[in-house]
């Protein structure tokens, strides 16, 4: 078939995402990249982890018209006390922005961070459908 478009909605979603959290926290540290060793506290990364495309809307020469996309988000603090009310802090709020924008959650738990067990860190993940329109639907 026709080469096709991914769907691609990473950078909007991060420019939203960043918009949010920067409002709310002046000093925050926000990569698109898995953050092992965050360079600065508090660090949030998003990552798009996987994108397939939604095969009951594929049309016969293989255009994708939606894709189902997943998420993953990690909140890092290392606040020698409140790391962890900051961590549930910043998610709460990315996590009230990707619903509202139409995700669900998929998972959402403290991890232990075995790079440096003095740094809380907690892991979300979201999943929806996106059209190639960039609408972006519950699944």
């Amino acid at each position: 078939g026709r080469f096709s478009a991914v769907i691609d909605i990473e950078d909007e979603l991060f420019r939203i995402l960043a918009t949010k959290l920067r409002a709310a926290y002046s000093n925050i540290y926000i990569t698109g990249d898995y953050a092992i060793v965050p360079p600065k506290f508090p660090c949030v990364s998003i990552v798009e982890m996987d994108n397939t495309p939604y095969r009951r809307t594929q049309t016969q020469d293989e255009m994708e018209n939606h894709a189902t996309v997943m998420y993953e988000v990690d909140v890092f603090s290392n606040k020698t006390s409140g790391k962890k009310s900051e961590c549930k802090a910043i998610i709460a709020l990315i996590d009230e922005e990707m619903l509202r924008l139409g995700f669900d959650r998929t998972f959402l738990n403290p991890l232990p961070n075995q790079e440096n067990t003095t740094v809380y860190r907690i892991k979300g993940r979201y999943v929806a459908v996106v059209s190639k329109d960039q609408v972006i639907y519950r699944r």
